[in-house]
């Protein structure tokens, strides 16, 4: 796998990843292996077949995981938990686990969950802007090792030029989100929907009538939040409070 990585000037770990089922690996990377290999078309078909397979995700959330895929542009609150898209899999593995989940199903459900971050790599990565709670910088994994990892992961994507991250602080007072997971999806047909979710139930709502409402609450949390800028800083403040020895 170095060898194949020095040919295709790419990362060899990524290929490890793509071999034991963790990732999909974004299309550029599956075009390249097709061109190696001299099987042109054949793996990216194979890679399109099972980007759109969405039987590894829970019944209730695949027609949502369906529309995230095609989605071209994308906006998220935050309430407690980073989302899905910028977990790393030690926060997904502790945070599903803490939902009941274990043994295989928690296996399965944390591949799943890490699969979904493909959809933020490559040029043709849709706009994803999220803002995140105080709550949920200041809410630390028991893992201190893999807590340092994800809030280094959420400092990293903010630096992507697709990607916004801003910070909403306490500071802020109550709000009309203040215990709302929302995520805004704009399709490739125009509409936008979104997907309302709390700790035991998740909403997809498609009217045009009903969405409008949340994107306004969503857009006054806007103007509360901190800049982008201001934002990551905030995210390496909260990194350097992090012990780097777990025992210290």
């Amino acid at each position: 796998m170095r060898q194949l990585g020095e040919r295709l000037a790419w990362d060899w770990s990524l290929f490890g990843k793509m071999e034991k089922g963790e990732t999909l690996g974004s299309p550029e990377v599956v075009q390249a292996l097709d061109t190696h290999y001299g099987t042109p078309g054949l793996l990216l078909a194979l890679w399109e077949l099972a980007a759109g397979d969405h039987t590894q995700f829970r019944e209730r959330y695949r027609r949502y995981m369906a529309l995230e895929a095609e989605a071209v542009s994308l906006w998220h609150f935050a309430v407690g938990v980073p989302p899905g898209l910028l977990q790393t899999p030690g926060y997904a593995r502790e945070v599903l686990a803490a939902g009941r989940l274990k043994g295989e199903e928690l296996d399965k459900q944390v591949k799943a969950r890490l699969s979904r971050r493909d959809l933020l790599d490559g040029e043709d990565a849709p706009h994803f802007r999220s803002i995140l709670s105080e709550t949920v910088l200041r809410t630390p994994l028991r893992d201190a090792v893999a807590w340092r990892e994800q809030l280094a992961h959420l400092a990293e994507m903010s630096e992507r030029p697709s990607v916004t991250l801003q910070v909403l602080p306490h500071s802020a007072g109550p709000h009309s989100l203040s215990h709302t997971d929302v995520m805004f999806l704009r399709v490739s047909d125009g509409r936008t929907v979104a997907y309302v979710e709390s700790a035991s139930h998740g909403e997809l709502i498609e009217t045009a009538g009903k969405v409008e409402p949340l994107q306004q609450m969503y857009d006054a949390v806007c103007d509360f939040a901190l800049s982008p800028d201001e934002s990551r800083k905030y995210i390496l403040r909260v990194l350097e409070e992090v012990p780097c020895d777990p025992s210290t």
